[in-house]
């Protein structure tokens, strides 16, 4: 289960989808938890907040984008583990 993921965190593609016209970068919204966290609804709108896809997505197929710095105590217990 992936605990670093939640309701509302943007994320980006890790992989291409083209299949739903997708691709490796573009970034969604979590909308819902899947399978008690194991897996994600992700939304993707234009610039005027029209959904254009919304898509079930496994953990390893997005990452979580981070808008602030991480304190240096958290940067050395990832690096460290």
């Amino acid at each position: 289960m992936n605990k670093t993921t939640k309701l509302l965190d943007l994320v980006a593609l890790t992989v291409d989808l083209p299949e739903y016209n997708l691709y490796r970068g573009q970034v969604g919204t979590v909308v819902e938890l899947l399978s008690g966290g194991a897996a994600f609804e992700v939304e993707f709108s234009d610039r005027s907040g029209r959904t254009y896809e919304s898509v079930g997505l496994r953990p390893e197929q997005i990452m979580v984008l981070h808008f602030e710095p991480a304190s240096p105590d958290s940067v050395r217990s990832m690096v460290t583990t």
